[in-house]
């Protein structure tokens, strides 16, 4: 039965720029999760359950409490979705692409759900909080059973539970943020790394952002909960811990009753056994010298630090609403360097954005080679509707923007290479991760400044601590030979 047409306009606030920086200072609820009700604590049992995630650690951190939640519901997992009893679409929507790729997947789909009628495919996370997605599935995406949104994955059971027995397509888009739930279930992907979000949302309004719309304001957990879940994760034999936010130094500005940052949370982190500790994603406007003065304490706080610059122009930084410049951002490299001894810096850059002249290009080549990042994510400006950078006029022409990329990519290419190969001979530490993609006789893990190490050796090592001196270094990895006598096991260097 086709599902009925019904107004959903009161679920939505478009995005808006004016009202979102009027955010108010209502209390934040910290929430605990509740046990499921009677009707939803089986309701899964015998049928099996496929999320598939787009995007960032965050939505990969949301499809694991999702699992969680599913297996308190008696779902097992599957990877084959003609397996599947309901299969998640977990969306990213801070590029067009990636919503493409979720709308050809929905397109994919409809077969599957023509042959499974009793499917239930659902769609959530940052796609969904935009009024223009759920009205385009809602237009042209009948096959869809379930859309929620970033704000209330909490109430994934009772959405399921609806979904089961309703007629028409189930939707729950909660415009408002939502307050902070403890004690959610998660399904980790290993018991070796694991990811902790600190805080949620962000403050910071990019003009060509839409994750403070999608993702809300920003909302800090309680430190004796973050802690709490981490010394469980050491307690549990965890190698690597890292700690989730769209802007990790902003934790603590918004706990109004504790004079309590990021740097005094990962200086309490330091002191728990957790051999790695690494954060993501930071801002470079709330990095402060507290912080710095942390990280250089060293012990579990790894030597690699993720500081996206996006541009290295002060003018385009200045119409991205970045609120900071060049000059500070050098400033802020030059102070982790002279303190952070070894440390890898990795970043953001995005070109072509809106009025972007050769000149200002020419200023973020630069900055690249100043700072000599190890690697980057490196993308083509692209507007996103709501934000406003998309008022802008978008004057470069795509070829343009397609040169600079590449000549940024390999200007970073030749950085990260030439990196890579003073580490040639060199002894690192190794945390072996598991088979490598491109050869299962091969293992592959880390080094703490986050390298892939490529090296033959028994899979009995995945999960452990290892030293590899680097033999063979290449733009992206590196290849080494693993030491097997502790005697050769010196000091690694990164």
């Amino acid at each position: 039965m086709s599902k009925m047409k019904k107004d959903f306009s009161q679920y939505f606030q478009a995005p808006d720029l004016r009202e979102a920086k009027k955010r108010g200072k209502e209390e934040v609820q910290v929430l605990q999760f509740e046990s499921l009700p009677d009707e939803m604590k089986n309701i899964g049992v015998g049928h099996k359950y496929l999320i598939q995630t787009f995007g960032c650690q965050m939505n990969v951190h949301d499809s694991e409490t999702m699992a969680g939640i599913f297996e308190m519901m008696g779902y097992t997992p599957t990877i084959d979705e003609r397996d599947a009893d309901i299969i998640l679409l977990n969306t990213c929507a801070i590029r067009e692409n990636a919503e493409d790729k979720v709308f050809g997947e929905l397109g994919r789909l409809k077969h599957l759900k023509l042959e499974k009628p009793n499917l239930i495919l659902g769609v959530c996370g940052c796609m969904s909080q935009e009024e223009s997605v759920v009205n385009r599935i809602l237009k042209s995406y009948q096959n869809v059973d379930l859309v929620f949104g970033t704000h209330n994955i909490h109430r994934l059971p009772h959405l399921v539970h609806n979904a089961l027995m309703s007629k028409e397509m189930v939707i729950e888009v909660w415009s408002k943020e939502g307050d902070v739930v403890e004690n959610m279930p998660k399904v980790r992907a290993d018991g070796l790394r694991a990811w902790v979000n600190i805080m949620y949302g962000c403050d910071k309004f990019c003009t060509y952002c839409i994750v403070p719309y999608t993702r809300g304001k920003e909302r800090s957990r309680r430190p004796e909960d973050v802690l709490n879940e981490i010394r469980e994760l050491a307690r549990k034999g965890y190698q690597e811990v890292t700690l989730l936010g769209q802007n990790v130094n902003a934790y603590g500005k918004d706990l109004e009753d504790l004079n309590y940052l990021f740097g005094d949370l990962m200086d309490d982190v330091r002191k728990i056994g957790i051999p790695r500790i690494r954060f993501t994603t930071s801002h470079p406007r709330d990095f402060d010298d507290h912080l710095v003065e942390v990280l250089g304490k060293g012990g579990n706080l790894v030597e690699h630090i993720h500081l996206p610059v996006q541009s290295g122009s002060s003018e385009v930084l200045k119409l991205m609403a970045r609120k900071y410049d060049r000059e500070r951002y050098l400033d802020l490299v030059r102070k982790i360097k002279e303190t952070v001894p070894n440390v890898v810096l990795t970043t953001d850059i995005i070109v072509g954005f809106p009025g972007e002249t050769d000149e200002q290009f020419e200023d973020t080549i630069s900055l690249v080679k100043e700072v000599e990042f190890d690697s980057a994510f490196t993308f083509i400006y692209s507007p996103r509707e709501g934000t406003p950078a998309a008022k802008m006029q978008d004057d470069i022409p795509m070829e343009v923007k397609k040169a600079r990329l590449q000549r940024l990519n390999e200007t970073l290419n030749e950085i990260g290479r030439r990196k890579n190969e003073e580490l040639r001979g060199h002894v690192v530490e190794v945390l072996v991760e598991g088979e490598s993609k491109k050869n299962a006789d091969v293992l592959s893990g880390r080094t703490r400044t986050n390298k892939l190490v490529n090296f033959a050796g028994p899979k009995s090592l995945i999960g452990k601590m290892v030293m590899v001196r680097i033999e063979d270094p290449k733009t992206w990895s590196l290849t080494g030979v693993l030491l097997e006598d502790p005697k050769q096991q010196k000091a690694p260097v990164a």
